[in-house]
């Protein structure tokens, strides 16, 4: 069973996921300012609040719909560098501004007297975010492979990565900590499969089958944070001994299952929720993603730093009362951004390189953001690598890489698509 091209449930899901993403990277903040100085907390400290986390660390659906849009649209090609291309570019291009924006950013504030802390911290939390394009290029180079994959083993193919994921946490937690990174492709690939799962009706289920993946899911999270070394709370908290989500830990499988079989329950409800604004909003998903934190920077800075303003006592009934309207500045700030760079989230032509070349962009591209994401967009430190300028110019180079054609890829062997 081969699903149409556009399905509204992917569209509205990935969506609905990305504004949870922006909303409650909006709320979390508790920020405070003694003029040079920013503090910074997270409301989700607040006691038993990380409870809402099973629901809102939504990044299991955002590469859950990614699994399927990406398999639909890989058979779609005909072509796999062709695809291969267009993605990269349809991922990266949108960096480009935020990145140039950056670069100068800092020393023009700096220059117009305002406090170093606050500049690191806003640089810092506008590059951090760039992780998940990181990951999700590796994700899109390797869906090829995990595609002829689910089309020999299916569901089968979810079995061994579970079963890395949990080899990794246990040398994490047996003394090893760095090994747990691995699992930042291992679960989210894993998690992308699901997608691609989906994509070939191997989870229609039924009503009875979506609970059970539900209640399921769930029950497992519980059981391994009880009894298990994980957090409580499926989101990083400041602080906590450990995280579940930093690197990612294998308890977000399960936490992916219940949240996918909740979803599938509900999906006759989403399906009606699709229409012209989840379209414009899907088409910009991207730049909304990369401009949300430096649209939060905006606001706090003029509110926070400029004024004084202070984050009230989160779940206190003055924060209630205060919550829409923050959320409405920064968003009237975002939706001006929006309309600036929106325009760079094209796929930037139809270029198809070398294989070699191909690779090479895919690495430069990937080495930048993950640069970036580490030192993020504060000024130089002492060594030239720890500032932005090096990890920008190697994004520019995986574009650039990216846009140059092969004079022989017309006779490269196409794509058939496959028929279920």
């Amino acid at each position: 069973m081969v699903r149409a091209a556009r399905d509204p449930f992917l569209d509205v899901i990935r969506v609905a996921a990305v504004l949870l993403v922006v909303g409650q990277h909006w709320l979390m903040p508790v920020l405070a300012s003694d003029g040079s100085t920013v503090e910074t907390g997270n409301a989700l400290t607040t006691p038993g609040w990380w409870l809402l986390t099973w629901l809102s660390q939504v990044m299991p659906v955002v590469f859950f719909a990614g699994g399927a849009a990406n398999l639909h649209s890989f058979r779609a090609a005909g072509h796999t560098r062709a695809w291969l291309a267009g993605r990269l570019r349809r991922l990266v291009v949108p960096v480009l501004p935020l990145a140039g924006v950056w670069v100068v950013l800092p020393e023009l504030l700096l220059g117009a007297g305002v406090a170093p802390q606050p500049v690191d911290v806003a640089g810092g939390i506008s590059a951090q975010l760039l992780w998940f394009l990181v990951v999700y290029l590796v994700v899109v180079a390797v869906t090829p492979v995990m595609a002829r994959a689910h089309e020999r083993f299916g569901l089968g193919v979810l079995v061994p990565f579970a079963a890395l994921a949990v080899l990794v946490d246990v040398v994490r937690f047996a003394g090893l900590p760095e090994a747990g990174f691995v699992n930042a492709v291992v679960i989210w690939v894993a998690v992308h499969q699901l997608g691609i799962c989906y994509a070939d009706g191997k989870l229609e289920l039924g009503q009875r089958g979506h609970l059970a993946m539900a209640v399921g899911g769930f029950a497992v999270v519980a059981a391994m944070v009880a009894f298990g070394p994980y957090a409580q709370s499926m989101i990083g908290m400041p602080g906590a001994p450990m995280s579940n989500m930093s690197p990612p830990a294998a308890v977000l499988l399960p936490l992916a299952v219940g949240q996918l079989g909740l979803l599938l329950l509900a999906r006759p409800v989403l399906n009606r929720l699709d229409g012209p604004a989840i379209r414009a909003f899907g088409a910009r998903c991207t730049t909304i993603y990369l401009w949300h934190m430096p649209a939060l920077v905006v606001v706090a800075g003029v509110m926070v730093l400029g004024m004084g303003y202070r984050t009230p006592d989160p779940g206190s009934v003055e924060w209630f009362a205060v919550a829409p309207m923050w959320v409405t500045c920064v968003g009237l700030v975002l939706a001006a951004l929006v309309r600036v760079f929106g325009r760079f989230e094209t796929g930037a032509g139809r270029a198809v390189p070398s294989p070699k070349v191909l690779t090479a962009g895919f690495v430069a591209a990937a080495a930048g953001l993950l640069g970036l994401t580490i030192n993020g967009f504060s000024p130089d430190g002492p060594s030239l690598f720890e500032g932005p300028v090096p990890w920008a110019v190697l994004v520019l180079t995986g574009v650039a890489l990216c846009t140059r054609s092969d004079r022989e890829w017309t006779r490269a062997p196409r794509l058939q698509p496959a028929h279920h």
